[in-house]
């Protein structure tokens, strides 16, 4: 039995260090270009099996030559990537990062390949779903199929963790099949019916309602997280770090918590794993090459 099955996003990350942003009809210059690789999908993996949980990845990259080196930058951090194809006639999935001096990022994807994968191939992997203890998904891959796996991890006795970045209105059914429900500030604010970029929740699940008073608060600052369940809320603080970028720190602290839980910890243990993988991965650039192990959550 697996520990942790993710399905997502694999892309390749362009990152742009800028002293600060563009604003709209402005050009900024002296930006410092890297690649990296990324994709929520496979950086949670990469974050699960870094930290040495056994882990099965569902993907699909383009056949444009660029989805190779990614999936075997998985394979060699210890990701099962027997279900990663290709998608026939597209481009592989990229992710364009700006990030600024005090390692505040903003991202835009082209999703490519990763809109490829479908209800039926959630189908086709029900096996591997069944067999593993935790299944993690987040919301660079198509709704529908993300709802699949809700229902197929429900029936087969997996335990269904969300991630849902980036926000997108999904239904009821999905987000009560969840356990946990993984979001960051915006996210948050999305849930809870405040106005995002432009949209509006249009529902609010109870936990997200239990815990509106500790996000407001804690609104814009990075200082761990927030743990909603069973009628309490209770702020889980992260150690201090020096912030180089915050592009991973999302996908190690989702990839921790996927693997604790399989572990069978409470979810305020794994929560408290988690933070301290989200902190240990601001210190370096980029996503899966800023991934913790556990000598390093040992030394934080």
């Amino acid at each position: 039995m697996a520990d942790v099955f993710v399905m997502g996003s694999i892309n390749q990350d362009l990152v742009l260090k800028v002293e600060r942003r563009a604003r709209p009809g402005e050009t900024v210059t002296d930006a410092v270009l890297s690649t990296h690789n990324g994709g929520k999908g496979a950086n949670q993996a990469a974050a699960a099996a870094l930290l040495g949980a056994s882990v099965v990845f569902l993907g699909r990259v383009g056949d444009d030559g660029f989805g190779d080196p990614l999936v075997r930058a998985l394979g060699d951090k210890g990701v099962d990537t027997s279900l990663v194809e290709e998608s026939e006639g597209t481009s592989t999935g990229t992710a364009f990062i700006t990030v600024t001096a005090d390692g505040e990022n903003a991202i835009t994807v082209a999703p490519g390949a990763n809109r490829s994968l479908t209800p039926q191939d959630v189908e086709d992997a029900r096996g591997a779903i069944g067999g593993s203890r935790v299944l993690v998904a987040q919301m660079e891959i198509p709704r529908e199929t993300v709802r699949r796996a809700v229902e197929v991890a429900g029936e087969e006795g997996t335990r269904m963790l969300i991630n849902l970045a980036p926000p997108f209105e999904v239904p009821r059914a999905v987000l009560e099949g969840v356990d946990p429900l993984v979001v960051n500030e915006h996210e948050a604010a999305f849930l809870l019916g405040e106005k995002v970029e432009g949209w509006t929740a249009r529902w609010t699940p109870p936990e997200a309602a239990l815990a509106r008073p500790e996000v407001s608060r804690r609104h814009g600052r990075a200082d761990g997280a927030v743990l909603a369940e069973k009628g309490a809320t209770r702020h889980v603080p992260a150690p201090r770090a020096e912030v180089v970028d915050t592009t991973g720190a999302g996908d190690a602290f989702v990839g921790a918590l996927a693997f604790r839980l399989a572990r069978e910890d409470t979810l305020e243990q794994a929560v408290a794993y988690a933070v301290r993988a989200g902190a240990a991965a601001v210190t370096k650039e980029g996503a899966q090459g800023a991934l913790p192990t556990p000598d390093i959550l040992e030394a934080l």
